[in-house]
């Protein structure tokens, strides 16, 4: 039997999306899937409203996933979840995504899309479509956990906990606004988008780790996800208050969400970035996603 494509159905789909991705978990040798933590945060994250989820594609050989095509929480940008078995279906996958996907603005076609640059095949194939690598890119950085875990300092005054001690929306959803640069007070709404990200299957109160402040506020955030079969730590979001930035808050945040992952069983800390602040933390980036462009008349 061949390999058939059709659009998602979320409710029959979402689960068994989830456990391809951790079968095919690797890090390197060509394409890379997404970790499964991603793909759970991506559908339990408010932003996820953007987006039409029967856009995605799903590729199925004798009642097995083998491949799937999605945006993440805008349209216009797409993402490819392959079997290592199974790249032949990529220069379909890229066509699908054109139609199903892609952005329209002005009377133009557009679709950006993330190779991994160690995958030279569907280099050629996008090259051969038109596309353009941009220099936008999405690295994967990797910190393998220590055993025995060093100690994670705060300064005086404040206090690590997780929100299974304490889940005050309130100064969770005002650590989030502040730390991602949104303004000062955050909307009385956002108590929903919490609530709403909290309801994801495997969302674990006791591995969010906050850094309380002296006067009860939540000066820094650390979310975390833990996937058992292949023993990872998954860092998303992190986010620190401008008020108490440069305490190393945020680095106690992240290494105490590491640690609680660590006891369980992880091996290695993931996250999706680069960034200088991780590199100083131990992450190493292991691989790197590059941004290719397209666009044509609509």
């Amino acid at each position: 039997m061949g390999v058939t494509v059709r659009h998602y159905d979320h409710e029959a789909d979402y689960e068994r999306v989830g456990l391809f991705l951790v079968r095919t978990y690797r890090t390197s040798g060509g394409h890379i899937n997404w970790v499964q933590p991603r793909w759970e945060y991506m559908h339990y994250h408010p932003y996820i409203e953007n987006v039409d989820l029967r856009v995605i594609g799903v590729w199925e050989m004798d009642g097995e996933i083998v491949g799937v095509v999605h945006p993440e929480h805008h349209m216009g940008t797409a993402y490819f979840e392959i079997h290592p078995e199974h790249g032949e279906l990529k220069e379909g996958m890229l066509g699908y995504a054109e139609e199903e996907i892609s952005g329209v603005n002005d009377g133009e076609r557009s679709l950006r899309v993330y190779i991994n640059d160690q995958d030279a095949e569907f280099q050629r194939l996008a090259l051969a479509r038109g596309y353009e690598k941009t220099g936008g890119s999405e690295p994967m950085s990797h910190l393998p956990i220590p055993d025995p875990f060093p100690p994670v300092p705060v300064p005086e005054g404040f206090q690590l906990k997780s929100l299974a001690e304490e889940n005050d929306l309130r100064k969770l959803n005002r650590v989030l606004w502040r730390g991602f640069g949104h303004g000062d007070e955050p909307p009385s709404d956002g108590i929903e988008d919490r609530e709403f990200m909290q309801s994801a299957p495997n969302y674990r109160k006791d591995l969010n780790v906050v850094v309380e402040a002296p006067d009860g506020n939540f000066a820094s955030y650390c979310g975390m996800w833990y996937e058992p079969v292949n023993e990872l730590a998954y860092v998303e979001p992190v986010a620190t208050d401008p008020a108490y930035r440069r305490l190393g808050l945020g680095r106690a945040a992240v290494m105490e969400g590491v640690r609680r992952c660590g006891a369980l069983g992880a091996q290695v800390a993931c996250v999706g970035t680069a960034m200088p602040f991780y590199l100083a933390l131990g992450f190493r980036q292991v691989y790197d996603r590059s941004a290719w462009e397209r666009s044509w008349e609509a």
